[in-house]
């Protein structure tokens, strides 16, 4: 699949690799990735997915439904991709006409996708790598962001990460200490941790108490709380 702006040689063109997955994230990045060469002389966009291996199949996380797989052949995976990448050149080149750039080129390859991602980076003296995040904070971020985070420290190149527009997720907001708590547990040297409106919010399971006995290091006493 090719989008050819000229036939004048050029030693080297502007190459970048973009990971995709068929996550919302990732079509994001393959868009990118287009507008970028577009706006070059010479470009050219390698479409990579990395699939895991199972026998002589690979297995798809299916993005809408991260416990769901898809099993299918090494060409079926494949053809699969390549369809997808012509479709969305397609698309890309309606939407934006007089707008292309010198090939777009699909590969797969399977097993560590930060690492293969890098790969095919220094494999093909990328100068652009552009990957797709959701950019969400705890589990979810080690579970989809840890690919990004990777790719930007294994690649060979700079390393573009986009992600989805959307509103930042909301932000637990940490309350300053109780003026009155703070002055119990001074006047109580302690023992006692709250005041009396949030001793029963808090209840005895946050009330320390301080045993006639040292540590193990012989230095510091035991706190217990009950």
């Amino acid at each position: 699949m090719t989008s050819s702006q000229d036939g004048s040689k050029q030693a080297k063109p502007y190459v970048i690799v973009v990971g995709f997955d068929f996550s919302e994230a990732s079509e994001l990045a393959v868009q990118r990735a287009f507008e970028m060469a577009a706006g070059m002389p010479h470009a050219e966009v390698h479409v990579l997915n990395v699939v895991q291996t199972y026998g002589p199949q690979v297995m798809y996380e299916l993005p809408a439904d991260s416990t769901a797989l898809s099993v299918l052949t090494i060409t079926e995976a494949r053809a699969r991709l390549r369809k997808y990448a012509d479709e969305a050149l397609h698309n890309f080149q309606s939407k934006n006409p007089g707008k292309s750039f010198d090939r777009a080129v699909a590969h797969v390859r399977f097993d560590a996708t930060a690492d293969e991602i890098a790969q095919l980076a220094a494999d093909l003296d990328a100068d652009l790598v552009v990957v797709g995040t959701h950019g969400r904070r705890g589990l979810s971020r080690l579970l989809i962001g840890s690919t990004a985070e990777a790719t930007v420290r294994l690649a060979p190149c700079a390393v573009l990460v986009v992600r989805p527009k959307a509103l930042p997720e909301a932000v637990p907001r940490i309350e300053p200490p109780c003026p009155r708590c703070v002055e119990a547990r001074v006047a109580s040297a302690g023992t006692e941790m709250w005041c009396e409106q949030h001793r029963e919010r808090h209840g005895q399971r946050h009330t320390y108490f301080q045993r006639d006995r040292v540590g193990s290091d012989n230095s510091m006493p035991l706190v217990f709380h009950e």
